[in-house]
Order: C-alpha cells, then structure tokens, then sequence
C-alpha cells in the first residue's frame, strides 16, 4: 500500500523565548533558526523514516526548493508538489525553556491548491491506499470526498482546528488522529475530558476509528468495539514541536506493514518520545531504527 500526504510545506522561523509573549509586550529573543517543516512535511518526514512509501502532494513557492530538497534527501516522492507565484508557507514559532511552543502560520503557496491539481494527484492511487490530511490546506472537503470515491482510506489529522473545518463533512473519514483539544472540539464539548471526548465522538462518527492523544497521560485508539491504551514514555523535553506529527507518521507507518494497532500505538509513542528530546520540527525525527532501539529499553 502506498500513501498520499497531501499537506503543507513550510518554512519555520523558531524563537528561543524566555516567555511567551503576551498582549503589548515586548520580548527579545535568546535564539533564532530557521528550520523547514509544516505538519504536513513533518508528518512526510515521519512516514519516510518510518519505512513508509510516501508521497507529497501540496504547493511551494520560488522560495520551495528546500523544502522539496529535503524531502527528496529522506526518500519521499515529491512529483506531486507544484510551484506556484505565492511564496511558500511559513510558521513563527515560539520556544519556552520547558520546551512549549505556540506557533504563528502564513499560509501562502499552502492555500493554492487547485481541483485539477487534486485530480492529478489522485489519479495515481487506488483502492486500499492511503490519504493522509492535515488542515494547513485548502479545499480538506472536496479531497476527502473525491479520495472516499476513489476507495482511498482517509486519514485526517484535524489540526489546527477552524470553523471552517468544523463546517465540513468529514463523515467520510476513516481514521481520525487528534490531540484532546481537537478531539473536544469536533466532537462540540465545552472542555477535553478524555472519557467525555471519546463517547461523543463514537456517536458522532460511528464509522471512524480514532486515535486520541493525551501527552504525558499516553494515547488511546478507539472504534465502537474496541478500546486500546498505551503509556507514555518519561523523557526530558527539549520542544515538542514536531510531537504529534511524529506519532502520525509511525503510527501509520506501522499500519502500512501490517502492524496492529496496538504495535502501532507503541511504536509512534516511542518514536514522539524521541523527537521532543531534540530541538527542530522534521530534523529532530528520529529513523525507525533508532526507535525500535529506544522501544526496547
């Protein structure tokens, strides 16, 4: 099985901050990099070094060659990525010393995603592939209803979470991977009580599977049969930036091989693991190597 990522490609611009900054004040920063990543790339990155076939599709700007170079260097196929006149799309991100961050998106070239674009892209797929979105895009809804029709299966990360989407139909997601902000929101709940989350969202999707992350309180996969939990593993963070798109791109990864749900779960918990001890989005995602290693102390 192949997978299609049709997701966003930007450029991070990453603030050391001793704070984050708050309404009419004015903060210097302890550090500046600039770092490629987009959680659609980062979750590319993700399933490329999870040993998955991937595919990028999306859009960059004359200011993309970077982004498609690295994403070339770790073996994702990046045919389906067009140049558009918008600059590419871009992120400020901002990093307390306990490793939180708050990040600020541009859409730019992100948000030209065009049908025929989509038609091409889809094209090339078929039943029992795999379409992985995110919600740095334009047009989530006519993907997901024109990949449901080719018998793809839908994976959505609902991430950020907008009115927008909230609005679409996303009854034709197979698989949804969310945190528990998200999860409340879809599922119209005032606050993220995990419990609370997972019965409405049941009721809402009846025929969804999820996977709901918790943090440091693990994750939980879930249908209307079947209810898995894995642990967390204790590590010291450096940024969780790339965190939840980590998880994505194991988890998937291993679903692609066969792997069960559970397996998965405790791979993409080791793999996130791993990622928030480095700094950096897509550069801090360890090889799956590396993590089956870590998986077995």
């Amino acid at each position: 099985m192949k997978i299609l990522n049709y997701g966003s490609l930007n450029l991070d611009y990453v603030y050391q901050v001793p704070n984050f900054v708050r309404a009419g004040e004015t903060v210097s920063a302890l550090r500046r990099d600039v770092n490629i990543g987009g959680k659609g790339l980062n979750q590319s990155i993700a399933l490329a070094r999870a040993g998955a076939e991937v595919y990028h599709a999306g859009c960059v700007g004359k200011d993309g060659k970077m982004l498609t170079d690295f994403l070339q260097q770790n073996g994702v196929n990046t045919s389906l990525i067009a140049c558009v006149e918008e600059p590419s799309g871009h992120a400020i991100i901002q990093v307390d010393p306990n490793g939180q961050n708050c990040i600020l998106i541009h859409g730019g070239a992100n948000r030209c995603i065009t049908e025929a674009q989509i038609d091409a892209a889809l094209e090339q797929f078929a039943i029992g592939d795999f379409l992985l979105l995110q919600n740095e895009i334009n047009d989530i809804d006519l993907i997901i209803q024109k990949a449901h029709q080719k018998g793809l299966t839908v994976v959505l990360n609902p991430s950020p979470i907008t009115a927008e989407l909230l609005q679409a139909d996303l009854q034709n997601v197979d698989w949804f991977l969310l945190n528990e902000t998200e999860g409340a929101a879809l599922a119209d709940l005032p606050d993220c009580d995990a419990d609370a989350v997972m019965q409405a969202l049941r009721i809402k999707y009846p025929q969804s599977k999820f996977v709901l992350t918790l943090g440091s309180a693990g994750a939980r996969y879930f249908d209307r049969e079947k209810h898995v939990n894995v642990a967390a593993r204790r590590v010291q963070a450096v940024d969780t930036t790339a965190a939840g798109d980590t998880f994505t791109g194991f988890f998937l990864g291993e679903l692609l091989r066969g792997g069960t749900v559970e397996n998965a779960l405790e791979l993409a918990s080791c793999a996130s693991a791993l990622t928030v001890t480095k700094a950096g989005a897509a550069q801090s995602i360890a090889p799956l190597e590396q993590v089956l290693e870590f998986q077995k102390q």
